[in-house]
């Protein structure tokens, strides 16, 4: 027997337990390995009878009894764990183990292993694969005594109900199963009400989701709008300063307009005065002196101002000239006879030794003196009517000053140069006086 029980010992030892909790591997001290047995005391040490049994009994009987005095002997040895008064369990002498069951020649390994198994799966209420170790072994001895206080107070609570439950009168018990009843049927109600709510809740929930949806499509939408009212709010910037740059260009043309028509227009475009003998026009001076040098050039320029003048006054009045055609063309200035032999007569002079006897040339100057005869005659149809303070003769290409009552030829051929630019100097001052009742006779135009 000692033989078999150290053989399945040695044989335990070799298999590797692991905690349920923990999963740590249990180590097998010596004296653990051995169960609790010392093998080094002799079999008589161990309290194991002799094989041959007592005298006077049968080798069955022997054997039967040396079974029973050794399962109790063993147990009774190995038992090394304790359970104090505080409910721990705990190990007095770590050299014991404890033997469930009978201790049978044919009990074997994996029943032995079952049975330490069963014992965890007792202590910890679980259904366990592994035995436990001596820290979890504590852990849940504690929370097992935790809650086995626990069960006694509720259970001294339940007593206490009962106690006084058992003192009530019947009417007071009657009053209370009433109360009872109330209670049941308000909580019935309110299961019901809370039913509904779990129902409204559900519907709340969907049309949470759907607000939500809503929430985030509107969102979007005054995103966009936003952004639409950033862009119109610009665009509006833009109209405003380009209102406001109008508004400044109006005021500035209304300024221009009200200046333009205080303005005379012929005037502004026709200036004349007189500078000593001679007349000026726009600059120019229409004649030539002795003592004042004056290009031809210059004075064919002053001639196509007079020209443009006259054009813009006849068509002013509404006047068509009869005989001829004034054509103002600058320093190059002529007019073109109206009759069957039409012929250009110029209006200006290219100079040399012989340029006060240009017989064209004089023609010209006549024909303009009979176009300005032409204009004064439809202006003095007029109200106001026009009154020039120097006579035209037009036949005799002579200007008549009232003042002193002399003639000035208007050509150059048997002339001279200052009685020549006398007869120019009384055509502009003429002319001067045409510009003067043109603008008050017509100021619009």
């Amino acid at each position: 027997l000692e033989s078999r029980v150290e053989i399945k010992i040695s044989t335990m030892s070799s298999i590797p337990f692991l905690c349920h909790f923990c999963r740590r591997p249990l180590k097998l001290t010596q004296s653990t390995e051995t169960s609790g047995l010392d093998l080094s005391q002799e079999p008589a040490a161990l309290a194991f009878p002799s094989a041959q049994g007592e005298p006077g009994d049968t080798p069955e009987e022997g054997s039967a009894s040396r079974k029973e005095t050794d399962l109790e002997e063993l147990q009774g040895s190995a038992s090394g764990w304790t359970i104090p008064d505080d409910g721990e369990m705990s190990r007095d002498n770590p050299s014991h183990f404890t033997l469930l069951g009978e201790l049978a020649s044919e009990r074997t390994l994996s029943s032995i292993q079952r049975t330490i198994a069963g014992l965890g799966d007792v202590l910890s209420g679980e259904e366990l694969d592994h035995p436990l170790c001596e820290d979890c072994t504590d852990s849940l001895l504690r929370q097992l005594d935790s809650q086995l206080r626990i069960s006694e107070s509720e259970s001294q609570t339940y007593k206490r109900c009962l106690e006084t439950r058992d003192g009530l009168g019947e009417d007071v018990r009657e009053t209370l199963e009433q109360e009872l009843k109330v209670v049941e049927r308000e909580e019935a109600r309110l299961v019901q009400e809370l039913e509904e709510v779990e129902k409204n809740r559900d519907r709340t929930a969907v049309a949470l989701e759907a607000a939500r949806a809503e929430t985030e499509t509107l969102e979007q939408q005054e995103r966009q709008r936003h952004k639409d009212l950033g862009e119109l709010q610009w665009q509006q910037q833009e109209l405003q300063d380009e209102l406001l740059s109008l508004e400044d260009r109006l005021l500035y043309a209304q300024t221009q307009l009200a200046q333009l028509k205080r303005t005379n227009a012929f005037k502004a475009a026709f200036e004349i005065c007189c500078d000593g003998p001679l007349a000026i026009i726009n600059s120019f001076r229409l004649g030539c002196v002795p003592t004042v040098l004056v290009s031809w050039r210059e004075i064919n320029a002053a001639w196509g101002h007079t020209a443009l003048l006259l054009v813009a006054l006849s068509n002013t009045v509404g006047l068509q000239f009869q005989r001829y055609q004034l054509v103002p063309c600058g320093d190059h200035s002529y007019l073109k006879s109206l009759t069957e032999d039409p012929v250009e007569l110029p209006l200006f002079c290219t100079g040399g030794k012989n340029s006060l006897s240009n017989s064209k040339f004089d023609q010209a100057m006549v024909a303009f003196l009979d176009c300005m005869q032409q204009f004064n005659e439809e202006a003095k149809k007029g109200e106001p009517a026009l009154s020039m303070p120097y006579r035209i003769h037009v036949e005799q290409g002579l200007m008549e000053d009232p003042g002193s009552g002399e003639f000035y030829s208007i050509r150059t051929h048997q002339n001279t140069e200052e009685r020549w630019t006398k007869a120019l100097k009384l055509m502009l001052t003429n002319f001067k006086w045409s510009l003067d009742w043109v603008s008050l006779r017509y100021p619009h135009k």
